[in-house]
């Protein structure tokens, strides 16, 4: 039977869906910044694969329905999966999983009568939401591991790989292959990813969106010191290629075989008799859901044995004998009471929504972020607005979109205020960043939890014992009105407050008492000063050796500073000019705080002293900050123009003029494999 065409206006929207599906795939596999939910890309892939089931005229060997993810990262080198990596074909409801059930048993030739009789048994685990991955044992030694990269050819990750404490390096047992490739998906428990971005945001670092990009920008890494530090764990569900191993009949059997040897594998692994046992399965995953320490996004169901899934064979892109439940859209709808504004630790103004209560994602929300004005722009919301509440696994309940048919009359528009709203200080935005911030620095009360937990954070004063949790309560109390008061802390005052014993007391007052003894570089970093992280704070103490020949600075002094441009001059002269911050600073000393003077750094010394690079593009393996921060402690000046007196440029993804420029110029570039070789062979 013939196929009628397809409408000039079909082909345009088969051609938009698969460039809008290869961006988010480009966005997701090779960049981890998604900015789509999966749902919203499993409803886009669908619509695509019904074009094209109606029309095969439509399908095209570069289309997201043929193939998984995007290319490999180029600063790793490719590995070619001897056994495609596939993904899976998803059901979103129970009727399509019914649907899966009964194509199964039409091909398997077991009778629709059958269909609530153990004769096509299913294998059931959580779909882990990480990074799939492959592993290469040779005589049970572990020695190659991949990313599935775009299914076909992966990235060398096996580095990276052995710093994680579930991947066996040898395995353990009897009968074991001597070549032998399991599948899995690498991840970040909940509890140490939000571990690691507590301690991410006390350093003034980046933090992670969710667990999904923290697993996978921590695999991506070129130094696996990086990767060593990050809370990951692998959870193995398949085998690839194996020699020399008889496989056990069915799927569930080889899980637990593999585990024998010293694999993790989902302690939720179960079978189910028929069809419906596994609807049942699904719909107790998804009340487990919030309980566990993981993120999952749906179930996964497996035709059991394994001579049922060779016969039932492959498509393009997928088994046959295999289907993912995908859970719902963690998104409910309720109404936008209020807005009110919170100050942080660097002065950001953010706006969070009071909304209606209402249970997304495990939880009952009466609260969301909206991030800044610009996005409050973007979504165009008013108070009294239907909005649509997303939250996903740990992270924090944003507002996604307004549904502006039902705005009502009586909608009002959000007012972003004027000046500080924890004490009326003057609030500035600078030209390019999203956030507007209060300019009152450490004398804003807003400020001050944040602005104590940072000085007291383990890179900052390390004071042992001064967490989160005592601080909130010690200025709750009025024991703590700024940074000096700290040092006047006694053991009775302490020991006085709930849930502090005595010892615990006296433990925490000598660890204050010895973090009087410090470093200049770790004293400017605790002071919070905008824009100074540890490497600036590093380069301001090396470059002028005391605080009193940094506080007598000017900003063209401060510029030639190897870490500090323009801006980070500004903050740091304005903050050595208010009265309020050089009492808290005098108040510091008087109290005991005191430092060495350091002997000023040469810069001749340095192997990069007197060139000027220029970073352009996007880089995969660090923050653009870490790269400027690593130049500038060789001595180098990091512009952000390319003239004929750069030295080099290092030219990341999509990178544009300032490339093109460079080679007008005839400027040396390199890629971004180039510059961490280069980096790793000067440090």
């Amino acid at each position: 039977m013939g196929h009628t065409s397809p409408s000039a206006e079909l082909i345009n929207q088969a051609t938009e869906l698969r460039d809008l599906l290869n961006q988010h795939n480009q966005r997701y596999y090779v960049h981890d910044d998604p900015v789509i939910s999966d749902s919203e890309y499993d409803q886009l892939l669908r619509r695509l694969q019904d074009l094209e089931e109606q029309y095969p005229q439509l399908l095209s060997p570069d289309s997201p329905t043929q193939r998984v993810g995007a290319a490999p990262l180029p600063a790793f080198k490719q590995v070619r999966h001897e056994l495609p990596m596939l993904s899976l074909n998803n059901a979103f409801d129970d009727t399509e999983l019914e649907e899966f059930d009964r194509r199964m048993r039409e091909r398997l030739k077991l009778g629709a009568e059958e269909k609530h009789q153990s004769t096509l048994e299913y294998a059931c685990e959580p779909k882990l939401d990480g990074l799939a991955v492959s592993l290469l044992y040779r005589d049970g030694v572990f020695e190659r591991g991949a990313t599935r990269g775009d299914g076909e050819t992966g990235e060398d990750i096996t580095l990276n790989l052995r710093t994680i404490a579930s991947v066996p390096l040898c395995l353990s047992g009897d009968n074991i292959p001597p070549l032998l490739e399991v599948r899995g998906e690498v991840y970040m428990p909940l509890a140490g990813f939000k571990a690691f971005n507590a301690r991410a945001e006390a350093a003034d670092e980046k933090v992670f969106i969710n667990p999904r990009n923290a697993a996978a920008g921590s695999l991506r890494q070129l130094d696996s010191k990086i990767t060593a530090a990050r809370p990951l764990e692998l959870c193995v569900y398949s085998v690839g290629i194996s020699e020399g191993w008889t496989l056990p009949a069915t799927h569930v059997e080889i899980l637990n075989q593999l585990n024998q040897w010293g694999f993790l594998i989902s302690p939720l692994l179960d079978t189910a008799a028929n069809i419906d046992a596994c609807v049942a399965y699904y719909q107790k995953a998804k009340e487990l859901r919030a309980t566990l320490n993981y993120d999952i996004d749906g179930i996964v169901f497996k035709v059991n044995r394994l001579d049922h899934q060779r016969q039932l064979g492959f498509v393009a892109r997928a088994p046959r004998w295999a289907i993912a439940r995908k859970f719902p859209a963690e998104e409910a709808t309720t109404q936008l009471l209020d807005v009110e504004f919170q100050v942080g630790r660097t002065g950001a103004i953010t706006p969070v929504a009071r909304l209606d209560p209402v249970f997304v994602g495990g939880v009952t929300v009466s609260n969301a972020t909206l991030h800044n004005r610009d996005e409050i722009a973007r979504l165009g919301v008013k108070i009294g607005d239907t909005v649509v509440v997303r939250r996903a696994g740990d992270v924090i309940p944003q507002v996604a979109r307004v549904l502006l048919e039902d705005r009502p009359s009586t909608a009002r528009a959000i007012v972003f205020p004027e000046h500080c709203p924890a004490c009326e200080s003057a609030l500035s935005r600078i030209e390019g960043e999203a956030a507007v911030r209060c300019t009152a620095g450490l004398i804003c009360p807003a400020q001050r939890k944040q602005a104590i937990k940072h000085f007291a954070s383990r890179d900052a004063l390390d004071i042992e014992g001064l967490g989160d949790k005592l601080v909130d309560q010690l200025v709750d109390a009025g024991c703590i009105h700024s940074l000096p008061d700290i040092y006047h802390l006694k053991v009775a005052e302490l020991a006085a407050l709930e849930r502090l014993a005595e010892k615990s007391a006296s433990n925490l007052v000598a660890a204050i008492e010895a973090s009087k003894q410090t470093t200049l570089p770790r004293f400017l970093y605790a002071l919070g000063i905008r824009e100074v992280g540890k490497a600036t704070a590093r380069s301001l103490a090396q470059h002028f050796g005391s605080l009193e020949n940094l506080q007598e600075a000017d900003e063209d002094s401060l510029k030639s500073v190897a870490d500090v441009g323009p801006i980070v001059a500004g903050f740091v002269r304005q903050f050595f000019t208010n009265t309020d911050t050089l009492k808290v600073i005098g108040d510091l000393r008087d109290a005991g705080v005191q430092w060495p003077d350091i002997e000023v750094l040469e810069q001749a010394a340095l192997p990069l002293s007197g060139e000027t690079w220029v970073l352009t593009g996007s880089l995969n393996t660090m923050m653009r900050s870490d790269a400027k921060a690593r130049l500038e402690a060789l001595g180098a000046k990091v512009a952000g123009s390319v003239s004929a007196n750069t030295t080099r440029v290092v030219a990341g993804d999509k990178a544009g003029s300032k490339l093109a420029k460079a080679e007008a110029l005839n400027v040396p570039t390199i890629n971004e494999t180039e510059f961490v070789e280069y980096l790793t062979s000067i440090e």
